[in-house]
């Protein structure tokens, strides 16, 4: 499994529409699974799941992404799954990472450094 946090200049709807562009729109095998988002007074929440398919490790990987702005800024938290191959072994030969990189690169131009 992979994980990672970036904390972006966006709102939390804007972050969400770019992922889903870049990973679902963008992508022949990124699907949204599902989308749920909630919203008290200023502060949003959003959860996207996503699956893609990856030639490399021959399965589809899932990838949950969380998005608030509980904190002020817009913070994504993306976890990558179900990337490796076989039931023992958790080796992915790097789909997990690719997916969560997928998200950095969609979402650097607007990191907060």
């Amino acid at each position: 499994m992979d994980v990672s946090e970036i904390i972006v200049s966006i709102t939390p709807k804007e972050a969400s529409e770019k992922l889903e562009e870049a990973i679902v729109n963008g992508s022949i095998s990124g699907t949204l699974i599902d989308r749920y988002q909630r919203s008290i007074e200023n502060f949003e929440f959003i959860v996207l799941v996503l699956e893609k398919y990856y030639f490399r490790s021959g399965n589809r990987g899932s990838m949950t992404i969380t998005i608030d702005n509980l904190e002020g800024a817009a913070k994504v938290h993306a976890a990558a799954s179900g990337t490796a191959q076989g039931a023992i072994f958790r080796f992915d030969w790097g789909a997990g990472n690719s997916f969560i990189n997928s998200v950095i690169d969609t979402l650097e131009p607007f990191r907060v450094k």
